[in-house]
């Protein structure tokens, strides 16, 4: 019985043509600035979503705290959706970094209202002072939704008339991008900081890079040697990003349409969907006893994450075949008749 692995689109493994570029990549000395494949991805980056500089890093979660880092004084605030990664997921990494607390704002769908943004924002003596608004598109928790542009921009001009910075966690940015029909550079603008993470859905091994302005860079470099993110010879790694970001982006639509199939094929099943969520490659189930659930599933070979008590998450990716999904739901079939 083949095991087919749902809990993630980080579990993708890296294409032949990767691993042979991983095999010949020209590599150098990359603390020092001198690792010629990590210079190439992180200009290839840059250039992709129209910024100045880029910052190769090990994970998205450094990617993050390296910008709250850069855009927060200790005793800050920054505002968020409600769920976002940098809340439920760095697991403290903005106290303890940058000295910082977070204010959730509530995000339907994982869209903030402007006018809640707005409302959130304090300058009062009495109050930690806003210093930043972060945005995440998709927005994993809500179910990997996307903010669409309109949206983006209209929380983009409160962030401008109160003078604030504006991150977005663009760990799943291209597949938001697929599902917007739009350009990288497009979904990219107005943003002071983005980062985008390379082993989700584009399928690299290792790596997210924080696009930045060129005057943040030497602080960002600094905050990565901090952060223990200096990686000598990382153009091994690179050579896979490279790949990850001129071809990852073409398998995302086929990613998209399994997580479609997926969701409607479990609303037959009588499952607890809300299928305006199911936007990209996610499908979240309210499920009684979700752990024994993903565990009966483990059982018939398929690999689920429980995300809450009454809740599990199915990720659709790259490395599943186009038979994949049927098998799913016979699996899926099979689980609820045991119960």
């Amino acid at each position: 019985m083949r095991t087919i692995d749902l809990r993630s689109d980080t579990v993708t493994q890296p294409t032949p043509a990767m691993r042979k570029a991983m095999a010949e990549a020209e590599v150098g000395d990359d603390v020092y600035g001198e690792d010629p494949t990590v210079n190439r991805l992180e200009a290839l980056a840059a250039e992709m979503l129209g910024f100045e500089a880029g910052l190769f890093l090990p994970s998205g979660s450094m990617t993050n705290q390296v910008a709250l880092m850069l855009h927060l004084k200790r005793g800050q605030e920054v505002i968020a959706p409600k769920g976002a990664h940098i809340y439920e997921y760095e697991p403290g990494s903005l106290a303890v970094l940058s000295g910082g607390t977070i204010r959730l704002v509530e995000a339907p769908y994982g869209i903030p209202e402007p006018e809640a943004v707005r409302a959130a924002i304090h300058t009062s003596v009495h109050q930690a002072p806003t210093g930043l608004i972060s945005l995440e598109n998709t927005h994993n928790y809500a179910g990997g939704t996307v903010v669409p542009l309109e949206a983006q921009r209209a929380i983009q001009q409160v962030a401008q008339e109160a003078q604030l910075p504006i991150h977005l966690d663009g760990a799943r940015f291209f597949n938001a991008v697929t599902a917007l029909k739009t350009t990288p550079i497009e979904l990219a603008k107005g943003f002071r900081t983005v980062s985008i993470c390379l082993s989700k859905g584009l399928g690299a091994p290792v790596g997210s890079i924080l696009l930045m302005p060129q005057g943040y860079r030497a602080e960002a470099w600094r905050y990565r040697k901090l952060l223990g993110g200096g990686m000598r010879q990382a153009g091994i790694l690179a050579a896979a990003g490279i790949i990850a970001l001129t071809e990852g982006p073409k398998q995302l639509a086929r990613d998209h349409q399994m997580a479609r199939a997926l969701a409607e094929g479990m609303l037959r099943l009588h499952l607890n969907i809300d299928l305006q969520a199911v936007q990209t490659n996610m499908v979240y189930v309210q499920i009684p006893q979700a752990p024994s659930f993903a565990s009966r599933l483990r059982e018939l070979g398929v690999l689920i994450n429980p995300m809450a008590a009454n809740r599990v998450r199915f990720v659709t990716h790259r490395d599943l075949r186009d038979e994949d999904i049927p098998l799913v739901l016979e699996r899926i079939e099979q689980a609820l008749q045991i119960a």
